[in-house]
């Protein structure tokens, strides 16, 4: 099973893709974990990354889409993967597109979790990580202890700058321009499976592996 997961920050895709580890059998690769790993063990690619990251620019997508191939190639990837924050745009898109198929692969379906932004915004607003013990939290929906505090370990909460408003929507509108269109590409291809990414976590899980099984 080769997948690609879509859907904007704050979406669930983390929470999906473990999910779907666990169900296929399957690694799940990330683009950060990736260029990580890549500059770590010095990879051809990795070590062109690097030289883009010291010097504080962007690595390039050529550079990307090399670091992927050369995942996608180790060994437990012959049996499939999950594509987790790549592709971002339809030109990495198309790169992929060209790389699988030299590898004579291709994708076998994209998941697309459709949320409602408001409703996204209020959920990563009201998001709070423990600073000692990394517990999350969720004011609303999964609140600490009553004092504010970590219901675990009592450490105080913290707030990323991340999770600020102003941050939330600048990313959403990054995502919207720059990846949403990856939707109407995927969907040309015949690939996007769009799940309703709003409903209770256990209900989208069964959601994507019934669209799976049922190709």
């Amino acid at each position: 099973m080769k997948l690609v997961l879509l859907g904007p920050p704050g979406a669930g895709k983390g929470t999906q893709a473990a999910m779907l580890v666990a169900e296929f059998d399957i690694p799940q690769i990330s683009t950060g974990d990736m260029l990580r790993a890549a500059v770590r063990d010095q990879s051809p690619m990795g070590i062109k990354a690097k030289e883009y990251m010291d010097a504080g620019g962007l690595v390039p997508d050529a550079v990307v889409v090399g670091i992927v191939c050369e995942r996608l190639q180790q060994a437990d990837c012959q049996g499939g993967f999950i594509l987790d924050g790549f592709p971002r745009t339809v030109q990495q898109a198309d790169a992929l597109k060209q790389t699988l198929s030299d590898m004579n692969m291709q994708l076998d379906s994209v998941i697309s979790l459709e949320v409602n932004t408001e409703s996204l915004v209020e959920r990563l607003i009201g998001r709070r990580t423990c600073g000692t013990c990394g517990k999350g939290f969720h004011l609303k929906f999964d609140p600490p202890g009553s004092d504010g505090r970590c219901s675990v370990c009592g450490g105080e909460l913290v707030h990323r700058d991340d999770d600020q408003e102003a941050t939330i929507r600048n990313r959403m509108d990054v995502y919207h321009q720059q990846t949403a269109p990856l939707e109407d590409y995927y969907r040309q291809d015949g690939l996007l499976q769009a799940i309703n990414g709003m409903d209770e976590i256990v209900t989208v899980q069964q959601k994507i592996v019934s669209a799976l099984q049922a190709g």
